[in-house]
């Protein structure tokens, strides 16, 4: 029997931002590689690179396990390795290499490494699986376990031969995702992620995958895996899963990682009637589009199925930027989806984008306005980044020069040139949180005023913490103010 060692290249401790908040998911995309391969007859074993210190730690179990291939497979549901991080860039090059001095092939299957194959290749990396990757691996597998089976007819590779660097036919993405198996949620060790949740937020969380792809075609989105269709596993094969995983684990809730959640007509309303006929008592979390979550019966269903919390792709308050993204949504269905939600008791949630080239001072006040406006429970932001395949990319990739992808997560970097400096763009996201912050408060405030019985302990501290926010985004305000004059001068 071979084995096969598999790891990610994702090691929170490398990306400070995401280990101070103290949230994380497992490897979703390796598990269910690793499920896979053991279904058809190879040994598996797991080194979760999560909590590791750094990619030396991966020895023991080279030296242990003896594995014949060693498989950096990330996780393509999770948006920190669609980022494709430096630090975790230079951690799977020395992964690489180490893997190499124990004589085993050496493949990887990444968002990375699909758009840099090349690099990879030269790092140490035996194969390369571009694309969707469960099936190639496994085809790659048994052609090298066979080792007169010819490598060049299986979709999807890249990898060196006589001729120079081979290139595959593109791999057709899977359609009918029950055939899976589940996750091997037995071979990764939940305990620190149990711990480290509990610790920062004091419920356990996990992550599902309930469908692949999105067929919309924002510019600046990259879907480097599973591509611009959109496949879905039946309501009753991941209602399945959660039982087994309620069983197993005990989570509090689970974030559901899809691009979209629930975007097959019917899907919705048949999973929400499993969840009740079951008896599942959860909440969870999803990614939505505004245009989706105008639709009254779509929150309906969320709600009675346990949905706490949806974030949308607001992006800007400027319909001139979401035109300009192809972003496909009206400012007007943004805010009638956040007023639905809020009817229905779950939570609206906006990503933020600011930075698109082409964004005047006036597109961002109306960003800050649309935030303060409509007042979401969270806001996440970020600033245009540029990722391979996208008409965005292919707008500015002039612009960039050596540096084209961010360290980790929070270096904000705005790695092309635009209206304003990267400097002016690190201060707008400082001062859009406070600036939101402040108008929670005032939220709170005129609450209370309407309805005094409504005062708690926790409340009276949101206003004092209102007041801080308000003095400390006007201070931010003046700073950016003063980097825009700078600027001007």
């Amino acid at each position: 029997m071979k084995k096969v060692l598999f790891t990610h290249s994702y090691f929170m401790r490398f990306d400070p931002k995401q280990w101070q908040t103290a949230q994380p998911y497992a490897p979703l995309g390796t598990l269910y590689a690793a499920s896979l391969m053991r279904d058809y007859g190879f040994e598996v074993l797991l080194f979760d690179s999560q909590f590791a210190e750094g990619p030396v730690k991966v020895l023991p179990f080279l030296e242990s396990f003896q594995p014949d291939f060693f498989v950096i497979y990330d996780d393509g549901f999770n948006f920190l390795t669609k980022m494709c991080l430096t630090n975790m860039r230079e951690a799977a090059f020395r992964m690489c290499k180490i893997a190499r001095q124990y004589n085993c092939k050496v493949i990887v299957s990444s968002s990375d490494s699909t758009d840099h194959f090349e690099e990879y290749l030269n790092e140490g990396a035996d194969f390369i699986v571009l694309g969707e990757g469960e099936i190639s691996l496994l085809e790659l597998l048994k052609a090298v376990s066979n080792e007169e089976a010819d490598c060049s007819q299986i979709a999807g590779l890249a990898y060196r031969s006589m001729d120079g660097i081979l290139k595959t036919a593109k791999r057709n993405i899977m359609k009918n995702l029950d055939e899976l198996p589940f996750p091997a949620w037995d071979i990764i060790d939940m305990e620190p992620y149990r711990k480290m949740w509990l610790k920062s937020s004091r419920y356990f969380s996990m992550n599902m995958a309930t469908t692949r792809g999105c067929p919309f075609k924002c510019n600046w989105c990259a879907k480097p895996i599973y591509g611009n269709r959109y496949n879905s596993r039946s309501p009753a094969n991941v209602v399945s899963e959660l039982k087994m995983l309620k069983s197993r684990f005990q989570f509090d809730h689970i974030w559901f990682c899809d691009d979209i959640f629930g975007l097959k007509p019917g899907w919705l309303h048949e999973f929400a009637d499993l969840i009740e006929r079951e008896g599942l008592k959860f909440i969870f979390k999803i990614q939505a589009r505004a245009d989706l979550l105008v639709q009254e019966d779509y929150i309906m269903d969320l709600a009675r199925a346990g949905c706490d919390n949806v974030w949308m792709g607001a992006e800007s308050g400027s319909q001139k930027i979401l035109d300009a993204m192809d972003k496909g949504i009206e400012l007007a269905q943004i805010r009638d989806s956040t007023d639905l939600l809020k009817k229905y008791g779950i939570k609206p949630s906006f990503f933020i984008q600011f930075g698109y080239p082409g964004e005047t001072r006036e597109d961002i006040r109306k960003t800050i306005g649309m935030i303060t406006g409509l007042l979401p429970h969270s806001i996440g932001i970020s600033v245009s980044y540029p990722l391979p395949g996208t008409v965005f990319y292919e707008r500015i990739k002039e612009q960039l020069r050596e540096k084209t992808n961010w360290r980790d997560s929070d270096e904000l970097q705005l790695l092309f040139r635009n209206t304003y400096s990267p400097a002016f763009y690190k201060q707008l996201h400082r001062y859009t949180h406070k600036e939101f912050r402040k108008h929670l408060a005032l939220e709170t405030v005129k609450k209370l005023i309407l309805n005094p019985g409504m005062i708690s302990i926790a409340k009276l501290k949101q206003i004092a913490s209102g007041i801080y926010y308000a003095v400390a985004s006007f201070f931010a305000r003046l700073k950016l103010e003063k980097i825009e004059l700078y600027e001007r001068d």
